[in-house]
């Protein structure tokens, strides 16, 4: 019995010691995960990084070729910008869901708090708007003379946000939205309007 005993105990540790040995330990995975993640995380680095340096491209060659086609330089540079953080934006999605993470919900959240701002800053957006369409139709020319409801000047330069109006001395930044709504009158352009003589006394 003593001889069957010490057989059975042997057995016991040696099927034990190979348990323990075959199977991995908890430090071995915790490892393993680890690694796993920093190597997902450092592809999902190197997707983003791939993205802004397409978005500085497409930025650049927008803005040129808009610069070559006789755009206004100040929209040339928004759509560059428009068009690079278009690109950014879907390479972090792109990398968020390299590294497992559920983008669903983010972009339904973006969407949201996209429609948030836009309510709140209506005003600016509608102005900005406007100003694009302005610069792309040309109504006026800088040096023109327009009249706008109760303002009336010589067009200094326009913008995303205003048009600036020079009026007997004085600045005047009119929004580009009212710009857009209202009918404008062109009482003198750059090309026919008579030089200011100015006054010798």
């Amino acid at each position: 019995l003593a001889s069957l005993f010490a057989q059975f105990q042997s057995s016991f540790f040696l099927l034990a010691d190979e348990e323990e040995v075959s199977s991995p330990s908890v430090w071995d995975s915790i490892e393993g995960h680890w690694q796993e993640l920093l190597q997902q995380a450092g592809m999902s680095l190197l997707i983003f990084a791939s993205f802004w340096v397409v978005g500085k491209i497409v930025q650049k060659v927008l803005t040129k070729v808009g610069t070559s086609q006789h755009i206004d330089q100040e929209l040339a540079s928004f759509i560059g910008r428009t068009a690079k953080i278009a690109v950014l934006i879907l390479g972090l999605i792109t990398a968020l869901s390299h590294l497992g993470i559920d983008v669903s919900a983010m972009v339904a959240g973006l969407g949201l708090t996209g429609f948030a701002l836009g309510f709140a800053l209506k005003d600016v957006i509608s102005n900005v708007l406007a100003g694009v369409l302005i610069l792309i139709y040309k109504p006026f020319q800088k040096d023109d003379c327009i009249k706008i409801k109760s303002y009336e000047g010589k067009v200094v330069s326009t913008d995303l946000r205003y048009t600036v109006l020079l009026s007997d001395g004085l600045t005047v930044y009119v929004p580009n939205s009212l710009l857009f709504t209202d009918a404008i009158t062109v009482t003198c352009d750059a090309v026919t309007a008579e030089p200011e003589v100015e006054s010798t006394e």
